[in-house]
């Protein structure tokens, strides 16, 4: 039986994992004492053939623990070889990749090798050697020749691509040179042609993964602050979150909308987009309220997958309830007169606003989004599917986001029209100053 590593061991039940100790050779401890013991499954190199390694994980996943330890063991098994050490500026690539806690005179199983800061060089006793190099100097990398690569935090270079192109062209010698990429990723044009690239395996991952070796409050914290949030979803949950071209929201606009609580309200409205059919179409249910400060504010997300009339409907009469809605408005382009008998059935005594769709998602979402712009809506939490989906519907038509339809955006076009524009499908006067 192979031996398992800490994190299969740790998996154990006590007294299994005792007895699996018990039964251990000289040779097993010995092994203890190597990256391969301790890595987690996965913080595995891929299985599948590569060129580039690309690691886009959140903050405290191990990526830099990660990067020391593929180019410490590489060291290992080829004399003389090259290594490019890359960083976002020359002192990060000194203070994290090398000097750091995490970085390759940290690390407690392989060799430490000599550190020579004038020359941005490290030797290793077989002969191979590191030298250290900016991303923010992409002509420092015209000309040099390296077996191996370690790209660090790519997405902070300040010349990204001009850096990471004269970075493989000198990735020429040896049998099989190879580069590993490690960073947080943010939608920048370099991460986002990576992660599209032939030839490069991707690993993703999220701070919690590595949540036995950080302090629980750290992550209770963090957690509470930014789950759901841009920030949370790309520095935590190590997400590659890209705006579409022509989106009607971008996530920074969302990020700005954002309350911490919703003031007196003076109307509830609950949107209800029907689905079309029960195979995996979600029927989207949002709460907004006006305030008394006449702004918008987007109170909960009831969205509901994969549920016959009778359970979405339910699920409608729920959230009314929950939020004392005065009204429901639900769009009838699907169903007509059965939409409302299904609602009327979940036994809603309100009043139910049948709209009719005359124009597409998008066209009705654009009057939407100006009052966003505007400042006139926010969002008291973070609603990531339903952000998502605003996110993706394109000015002058089109969607570019998850699942089949904007379910969830539509729910709440209905119910912004409603309470922000009077009349629905109004389109409001922009005058441009």
């Amino acid at each position: 039986m192979p031996m398992p590593n800490a994190q299969a061991l740790l998996a154990l039940p006590y007294e299994q994992m005792v007895e699996v100790i018990r039964r251990w050779t000289r040779k097993n401890m010995a092994d203890t004492q190597s990256w391969n013991f301790w890595a987690r499954d996965d913080q595995a190199e891929p299985l599948e053939d590569w060129r580039i390694w690309l690691v886009m994980a959140g903050r405290g996943y191990g990526k830099t623990r990660m990067g020391a330890e593929w180019v410490s063991a590489l060291a290992a098994q080829h004399p003389g070889a090259r290594f490019a050490l890359v960083g976002a500026t020359l002192n990060e690539a000194r203070a994290v990749m090398v000097e750091g806690e995490s970085g390759l005179l940290s690390l407690p199983f392989g060799e430490r090798p000599a550190y020579e800061p004038s020359l941005r060089r490290l030797t290793w006793a077989n002969q191979a050697t590191a030298t250290l190099f900016s991303g923010a100097e992409p002509e420092s990398l015209r000309g040099p020749q390296h077996d191996f690569a370690w790209a660090d935090e790519i997405a902070k270079w300040p010349s990204g691509i001009a850096a990471w192109d004269n970075l493989m062209l000198g990735l020429r010698l040896g049998d099989n040179p190879r580069a590993m990429a490690t960073t947080t990723p943010r939608p920048v044009p370099l991460v986002r042609r990576l992660d599209k690239e032939k030839g490069v395996a991707v690993t993703r991952g999220r701070t919690i993964d590595n949540g036995m070796n950080l302090p629980p409050d750290f992550i209770a914290s963090v957690r509470a602050m930014y789950a759901g949030t841009r920030l949370g979803r790309q520095e935590l949950d190590g997400e590659l979150i890209a705006d579409a071209d022509g989106a009607l929201w971008s996530r920074d606009l969302l990020e700005r909308q954002r309350a911490a609580c919703a003031p007196e309200l003076k109307r509830v409205v609950i949107g209800v987009d029907p689905p079309v059919s029960e195979n995996g179409d979600a029927c989207g249910v949002v709460a907004v309220g006006l305030g008394v400060d006449k702004n918008a504010y987007v109170l909960a997300d009831h969205s509901i997958s994969g549920a016959s009339p009778e359970r979405w409907a339910r699920a409608v009469a729920a959230a009314a309830d929950a939020w004392q809605a005065d009204r429901v408005v639900v769009e009838d382009n699907q169903g007509g007169n059965m939409v409302e008998t299904v609602l009327r059935a979940a036994d809603i005594a309100m009043p139910i606003k049948r709209a009719h769709a005359s124009r597409s998602k998008s066209a009705r979402a654009e009057p939407i989004s100006i009052l966003y712009e505007a400042g006139r809506v926010f969002h008291i939490n973070a609603f990531q599917e339903l952000e998502d989906q605003m996110c993706g519907l394109i000015a002058g038509g089109g969607y570019a986001g998850p699942g089949r339809s904007p379910d969830r955006a539509d729910a709440l076009v209905w119910a912004l029209t409603e309470l922000m524009l009077g009349k629905a499908e109004r389109v409001p006067q922009v005058r441009l100053l």
